[in-house]
């Protein structure tokens, strides 16, 4: 008779704050629990580790969503504070937008990055934003920005390494 050879599965410790109080006594960790006490095959304890992490990243996933329902609900319009003397109108400058938003998503617990990625058709650079909460779920948001350097009126205004760069 062959013997099946034994690996062990390991689930790390649950260090995300939300997430943490519901996972430790889930019925997939209390699952888990049994099956490793129990002596259960490798198959049936590495079915339960996943299900385990499938369940801890529904409830990161509801912490980030809730999250981010209470940051909205607190953001207002933010006022214009600039000036465009081309197109005579007023805007909202990065820096007021930034002023505004910023101590709102922060103390919600989240944190955004920025980088560029494949997939933006031509003329385009795709501006991807990783929005990260404290829970340890996060989202990619993207959009294709304009890189063709033509402004308002289809002239030409700056050349397309700068387009690249304004796009980010």
């Amino acid at each position: 008779m062959a013997t099946k050879k034994q690996t062990a599965v390991t689930v790390e410790p649950e260090t995300a704050t939300g997430a943490q109080n519901g996972a430790q006594g889930s019925s997939a960790a209390l699952m888990l629990r049994e099956a490793q006490a129990s002596g259960a095959s490798v198959d049936v304890i590495q079915a339960m580790a996943d299900l385990y992490r499938e369940e801890r990243e529904d409830m990161r996933r509801g912490d980030f969503n809730r999250a981010m329902a209470d940051a909205q609900a607190e953001m207002v319009r933010v006022s214009a504070d600039a000036t465009n003397p081309q197109t005579r109108s007023k805007y909202a400058s990065y820096a007021g937008l930034d002023r505004a938003v910023r101590p709102i998503y922060t103390r919600h617990g989240f944190g955004l990055s920025f980088d560029t990625a494949d997939g933006a058709g031509d003329g385009c650079v795709r501006v991807v934003c990783r929005v990260s909460h404290r829970s340890g779920y996060s989202h990619d948001y993207h959009v294709d920005m304009p890189a063709d350097g033509k402004g308002a009126k289809g002239g030409d205004v700056m050349t397309k390494t700068h387009a690249v760069g304004a796009a980010m």
